[in-house]
């Protein structure tokens, strides 16, 4: 008989996992579980402020790809799990499994007091649209940028975005003429940002800011967000427009599950993307904690690399074979500025980083059409 195996998400690590168990295997019953049958290709909405991308682009129907791959697909949301792992309980009923892949993804701690005053860039294609509508109406002003971090697990934090906003704001303003009309601030609790980068990349991006004449409120936590304010430990900044990241956590369904967690919330997985304690049971994705470097990324690459080494090893296992491999610790991102990209590499051999270059720029276009034509 054929192993049931259910894969929980439908965001890169889900759908990775999809296409390698599929891959690996042309017997095994598949079905994914998420709350639609779209993938939403969140690196692509720096680009909707500008009009480079729109909903259309970004936000793709996944019946094509189910079909073709032979996948079943469970519309609901996930409510909790049975503890042994066997049965995922869903608000359209339970989804029985030999072998079980979660991969929902991370949700943002919207705790900081005035939050809702602010856009979180990467919650969805509907943020990247409010933030295009809110700078088209502008006529000048200040226009802030930030981002937080899981004080419970510091590395739980994606600032890439907001630097690609940042950046990418600043060339559309140029663009349209009217840059002058306006002030942008970046803040950061660090006197560092973007660490995980590298110390050179850290350097190229504050340098960039300073040519661009951005402003940096560097080493002060932000305190709350009023309508017209960000207020960090010692300083007030006006703000007519506030874009803020905040730290990483898991999804609100795990609490009704027995699936291990790490202090920051996420579900623990070892080396080989297994959850402890729960036979046949893998995580992979910006839902999980994993051991590795202090600069491992949350990101649409890294969650690739465990998605890939969850599925495989999974297979394994069922068939009762040792699960060993482990999954490789990779940053690569390109940090667009709207006509030009900055490539940032880190492995455990090393790293680079180079200016901004128009061919990062494109590659960065290049790589979004060919990800997302296996899915379309």
């Amino acid at each position: 008989m054929a192993a049931r195996i259910t894969v929980v998400g439908a965001g890169f690590a889900g759908l990775t996992a999809l296409r390698t168990l599929r891959r690996q295997s042309r017997e095994a019953d598949l079905t994914l579980v998420a709350p639609a049958a779209e993938l939403h290709y969140l690196p692509g909405t720096i680009w909707l402020p500008s009009g480079k991308r729109s909903r259309a682009d970004l936000v793709v129907p996944l019946d094509a790809f189910l079909r073709r791959e032979q996948i079943a697909f469970h519309r609901a949301r996930v409510t909790g799990l049975s503890a042994d792992g066997r049965v995922l309980h869903t608000d359209a009923g339970d989804v029985e499994n030999d072998g079980l892949i979660v991969a929902t993804g991370a949700r943002f701690l919207r705790k900081l007091p005035g939050i809702e005053h602010a856009i979180v860039p990467c919650e969805g294609v509907d943020a990247g649209e409010a933030i295009r509508d809110r700078l088209a109406a502008l006529d000048g002003g200040t226009l802030c940028f930030g981002f937080g971090s899981n004080p419970n697990e510091p590395i739980a934090m994606r600032g890439g975005p907001i630097f690609e906003f940042v950046f990418g704001i600043d060339t559309l303003l140029r663009r349209q003429g009217r840059r002058e009309r306006f002030r942008l601030v970046f803040f950061s609790p660090s006197e560092k940002p973007g660490q995980r980068l590298g110390e050179k990349a850290v350097g190229m991006i504050l340098g960039e800011m300073r040519k661009r004449g951005i402003d940096t409120v560097l080493g002060e936590k932000p305190q709350r967000f009023e309508p017209g304010a960000v207020q960090l430990e010692r300083s007030r900044i006006d703000a007519d427009l506030i874009l803020f990241m905040p730290g990483l956590t898991g999804q609100a369904w795990l609490d009704a599950t027995p699936l291990p967690r790490s202090p920051g919330g996420f579900v623990q997985g070892d080396a080989q993307c297994r959850v402890p304690g729960l036979a046949y049971v893998y995580v992979a994705g910006d839902g999980g904690s994993f051991p590795g470097p202090d600069w491992m990324p949350k990101q649409a690459h890294q969650a690739d690399l465990h998605a890939e080494v969850a599925a495989r090893n999974l297979l394994r296992e069922l068939r009762g074979e040792p699960a060993t491999e482990p999954f490789r610790s990779e940053l690569m991102c390109i940090v667009d500025t709207l006509d030009r990209g900055m490539l940032v590499t880190r492995s455990e051999r090393g790293g680079r980083a180079l200016p901004p270059l128009r061919a990062m720029h494109w590659a960065k276009a290049m790589f979004e059409k060919r990800y997302l034509r296996r899915y379309r």
